[in-house]
């Protein structure tokens, strides 16, 4: 297996044998495309799968309520889950690259608090719109929560970075954004406290994580902004694998540092904000899905990364709700108990992993 550690030099980023690459993401497509349409048969209703067929393709099935359980309830969901688990995991792949620190993810450094925090101001604090969160607060409303969840991400996101300019120890940053979550967890619980109670029920139904509760309304703010930072993520594989070999290096070979991390803090801060906005804060996706790729493709060519991660991610985050529906039943689980279950052994071997590399970012 290929190591890349920073400063070793140019030999750190290598590209692969195409053939080979090209047929795992080819393969990854494809496992994408099968998972998504078992996703839309996986329900408490039984639906057979050619009318599920019809609805995709726009006819109506047998009975006029599978066709709304599948175009209103489990067609969302799939496209839900698919928009922020890939989202997720190259906010976290960003992380991991500029903070060159394997468990570096938003939801360990805080930035999912930021964006809960943003969600909590507007829930908790703008009187009777806050308990409207999950039935809908119109595109105004929701462009508002998406913008909240998103500057509050980008603070907590600038904190870091700017502790991040005289911390160099890597273990010292994760637990200085642990810090910086638990403070802003702190101001949530303060809102909660003086906040009436149909208020806080329906900021801790948000706060356990669900891909089920965005609608098509909230569609039209959750997938072009998602697109928007994965298009940015998308345009910035040379700065990306510059930057991993650490900043110094990276202005040795001409780039421009500061717009750099201005490029990734947008795209990263939109990625994790929007999807914690209308999702709630997911945990272990955005530190999971970059290892698996790392190893999966034996690269840090971010050329390569980005798009893989968001095809792993995607993946990840339907396994992840097909598990949490519990299929066979009528119980549905919360998605981060899903998440957390898979996520929190998979982060304690990449402890043990960097250990023994004697080093802070081993693929």
């Amino acid at each position: 297996m290929m190591k890349s550690t920073p400063g070793q030099g140019t030999e750190a980023i290598k590209t692969p044998k195409r053939l080979p690459q090209k047929a795992l993401l080819w393969g990854l497509g494809l496992l994408l495309i099968l998972l998504f349409l078992l996703s839309l048969n996986i329900g408490s209703a039984r639906i057979p799968f050619r009318d599920v067929v019809r609805v995709l393709a726009g006819q109506a099935a047998e009975q006029s309520s599978w066709t709304q359980i599948v175009r209103d309830i489990r067609l969302t969901r799939s496209i839900t889950a698919i928009l922020v688990g890939a989202a997720l995991s190259v906010a976290g792949l960003q992380m991991q690259t500029m903070f060159r620190n394997p468990l570096a993810d938003p939801y360990i450094l805080g930035i999912h608090s930021g964006a809960s925090l943003g969600v909590a101001l507007i829930v908790l604090s703008v009187g009777g719109a806050g308990s409207l969160l999950l039935s809908g607060l119109g595109l105004a409303g929701d462009l508002g929560l998406a913008f909240a969840a998103s500057i509050g991400a980008g603070l907590v996101f600038v904190l870091i970075l700017l502790v991040g300019r005289w911390v160099n120890n890597p273990t010292t940053l994760l637990i200085l954004g642990l810090m910086f979550g638990y403070t802003t967890s702190a101001i949530v619980s303060l809102l909660i406290y003086f906040s009436a109670p149909g208020r806080i029920q329906a900021y801790i139904i948000w706060s356990y994580g669900s891909f089920g509760g965005v609608t098509w309304n909230q569609m039209r703010v959750l997938l072009p902004t998602i697109m928007l930072g994965l298009g940015l993520a998308l345009a910035l594989p040379k700065p990306l694998n510059a930057m991993l070999l650490g900043e110094d290096y990276a202005r040795t070979m001409g780039l421009n540092v500061k717009q750099t991390r201005l490029l990734i803090l947008l795209s990263a801060s939109a990625l994790a904000g929007v999807s914690t906005a209308f999702c709630g804060p997911i945990g272990f996706l955005g530190v999971a899905v970059p290892h698996v790729a790392r190893n999966l493709f034996r690269t840090a060519d971010h050329k390569f990364l980005v798009p893989s991660i968001t095809m792993l991610g995607a993946i990840a985050a339907l396994l992840a709700d097909g598990i949490a529906q519990m299929p066979g039943t009528t119980i549905g689980l919360p998605i981060n108990v899903v998440t957390s279950f898979f996520g929190a052994p998979f982060l304690i071997w990449i402890i043990f992993k960097s250990r023994r590399g004697g080093t802070n970012f081993n693929v």
